[in-house]
């Protein structure tokens, strides 16, 4: 084998770069990519999108700002939410 070859400080060196881009591939980049998607979504939220608080609140969206919406919960009742906890409604799967 070709490891066989290789100092005991090499074998240790190589198996902690092999460790940290496993670590890499399987836990920080796809936490990343999330981050970006859902970054990504509350930008482009706008008025009248459907939308569910992290709270289980749905409601609909009527302004939004910088890092805050003002959604409608409920005909003439509005609350301010930071746009951080406001998550797309999940899908029903139909059988």
């Amino acid at each position: 084998m070709i490891l066989l070859d290789i100092s005991n400080g090499w074998k240790t060196a190589i198996m902690i770069v092999a460790l940290v881009v496993v670590f890499y591939l399987f836990i920080i980049r796809p936490q990343s990519q999330e981050a970006k998607k859902e970054a990504a979504y509350h930008d482009g939220l706008k008025a009248g999108d459907r939308v569910m608080t992290t709270g289980g609140i749905h409601a609909t969206i009527v302004s939004t700002e910088a890092t805050q919406a003002v959604v409608e919960i409920a005909q003439g009742t509005r609350i301010k939410v930071a746009k951080n906890s406001i998550k797309p409604i999940p899908e029903r799967k139909r059988k």
